[in-house]
């Protein structure tokens, strides 16, 4: 009951207040969870011209329904997110672990996930930011966990980028692929937007492997090599 509500709740914002509600939730999900799937879906099929009375308006101008609300939609979930990201590193590499410590709760960064953070990480190196933001669950904990640890901020902005470009452009894309369907798509198949994400997750998973294995190798053929390059 709750998360229908929640559901209700956040599209009825994006009925009302259309790419402006997209960047808004985006930007705070890069951050805080709030359902990222649900926003970018229900987005996507506003701007297919699914729901009479809804329409995507940029600066006072209607985007016409179709790709060019479409694209404003993908858009302004892709730049709210990179924009949130940037925020929460800031934030991470501020505070530091001593501020996640003391309030992890807040940004729901208790010990464990912390330390799940902290192994994602040590395990994926910069290619952890950009498994991140195409994981469900995972994605809103990654921000401030990549300023804690010292991502690179250069590689982190892009990786980031192109993880909510994926994100945002693909799940906006069902969403306008469903159109007036929509509430039957998300009452009937509810976790298919969560398959989606995991076939992204998985084949952006498989090149990060291919490339990580080719970086070691490439390391252990090297005489010169000691050890971490950090």
């Amino acid at each position: 009951m709750a998360l229908a509500s929640i559901t209700s709740s956040i599209t009825g914002w994006i009925g009302d207040a259309g790419l402006y509600a997209v960047f808004a939730l985006m930007f705070v999900d890069a951050i805080f969870p709030v359902a990222s799937e649900v926003v970018m879906v229900y987005g996507g099929a506003v701007a297919a011209g699914a729901f009479a009375g809804q329409s995507v308006t940029l600066f006072g101008w209607e985007l016409s329904s179709g790709f060019p609300a479409y694209l404003g939609i993908a858009l302004a979930g892709t730049i709210g997110y990179l924009l949130g990201s940037l925020l929460g590193w800031a934030i991470g590499d501020y505070g530091g672990r001593p501020l996640l410590e003391r309030h992890g709760r807040v940004f729901h960064l208790g010990h464990d996930r912390l330390d799940r953070a902290e192994r994602w990480f040590e395990r994926f190196g910069d290619w952890a930011v950009l498994l991140g933001r195409v994981t469900p669950l995972v994605r809103s904990f990654i921000s401030i966990p990549a300023g804690v640890f010292r991502a690179p901020f250069g590689r982190y902005t892009l990786l980031t980028l192109i993880g909510s470009a994926i994100w945002c452009f693909v799940l906006a894309g069902v969403g306008w692929a469903v159109g007036a369907s929509w509430e039957r798509f998300h009452h009937d198949f509810r976790f298919a937007d969560y398959v989606v994400a995991t076939l992204l997750a998985a084949g952006v998973g498989l090149l990060a492997w291919k490339l990580i294995t080719h970086r070691r190798k490439g390391r252990a053929a090297d005489p010169g090599y000691t050890g971490s390059s950090k």
